[in-house]
């Protein structure tokens, strides 16, 4: 995969079997929780022949969040939500193998970054589904890269689930509140078709800037004030989603944890008492993969460092679960 790449300067790591554990069951039974379940494997073996339904891939990285002047943390974020999920009982039958992480080395994001798009172009190419854990929210730019890499002719939405845009622009270098200024601009720039729609902006968190770019990229969005899971809610989303979803051979849906309400998540880089309920992203979530179109997922931002009693971190290994039974 990258071990003959000379431009990347960033540690693989396949899937570590100690880290799933979990209570124990009767030997005689089927697996009864995720730990039973998961197989672990290297992304070098890989190959058509022994591809799953489902592959695990850590993005364990935060120095995006530490050049944006974020609270760091989340480079250990996949190890805790693999710990939370090796408990969840189980409750699909297809495949899933954990095959690590990507880790950053010498402060070197944009060399993380290709080395994950890499990861993730071979899980596509092999028709593995990602299931990508983070890690800072430039996971995004890594992702939807791999995922455009593997499938250059296909057209590939955006759906952010997130209190921010994540529009800023580059200066010296990128960072954490950039990925998606980076992605319009780059296929844009080279005539290509990206739509991007946010859930769950906080004009408290987003400068007048960011709507003007948001405004010049054709982003669409909605603000927090409106993710609410009343069916009246719900069925306005749904018509406003309708288009993204038409207009594109794929969807990829990337979660910032910063987006729910600190009363539910607290671990996370940019918290706020403001932000959806986890009940909200169940509900469009389901709407999503209804059109049979989502292609990958991946979860950002959760820093256990800050991680009252693990809440965080458990939500983010339940929507993993969640998104697993969808599929």
């Amino acid at each position: 995969m990258f071990k003959n790449e000379t431009n990347i300067k960033a540690n693989y790591i396949a899937g570590q079997p100690d880290i799933w554990t979990g209570r124990k069951t009767d030997a005689e039974l089927a697996p009864q929780y995720w730990y039973q379940h998961i197989s672990c494997g290297s992304l070098y073996d890989l190959n058509e022949n022994n591809a799953p339904k489902f592959g695990l891939i850590g993005y364990a990285c935060d120095e995006g969040v530490k050049r944006n002047f974020g609270r760091v943390g989340a480079v250990n974020g996949p190890i805790l939500i693999r710990e939370k999920l090796g408990k969840l009982p189980l409750h699909f039958k297809q495949s899933v193998v954990d095959f690590g992480n990507i880790t950053c080395v010498d402060a070197n994001l944009e060399s993380c970054q290709n080395a994950f798009a890499l990861a993730i172009r071979h899980l596509i190419e092999n028709k593995v589904f990602p299931l990508a854990i983070g890690g800072g929210h430039d996971i995004a730019y890594a992702h939807y890269k791999g995922l455009k890499e593997a499938l250059p002719q296909q057209r590939i939405g955006i759906i952010n689930f997130d209190a921010h845009f994540d529009l800023r622009p580059v200066e010296d270098v990128a960072n954490s509140g950039t990925p998606f200024n980076q992605l319009l601009s780059e296929f844009k720039g080279k005539g290509e078709a990206v739509d991007y729609f946010a859930i769950g902006i906080q004009k408290q968190s987003n400068t007048k800037q960011l709507f003007d770019i948001a405004k010049h990229y054709n982003v669409d969005y909605i603000l927090s004030d409106a993710c609410s899971d009343s069916k009246k809610a719900l069925q306005q989303l749904q018509q406003k989603l309708k288009p993204i979803i038409e207009q594109n051979d794929f969807l990829y849906i990337t979660i910032d944890m910063d987006g729910f309400s600190s009363a539910y998540v607290s671990g996370v880089s940019a918290p706020s008492p403001l932000g959806f309920s986890p009940k909200f992203v169940y509900k469009v979530l389901a709407f999503l993969f209804e059109s049979k179109k989502v292609l990958a997922c991946d979860i950002a931002e959760l820093n256990p460092k800050y991680d009252t009693d693990g809440q965080s971190a458990s939500l983010a290994a339940k929507l993993i679960d969640y998104i697993s039974t969808l599929n």
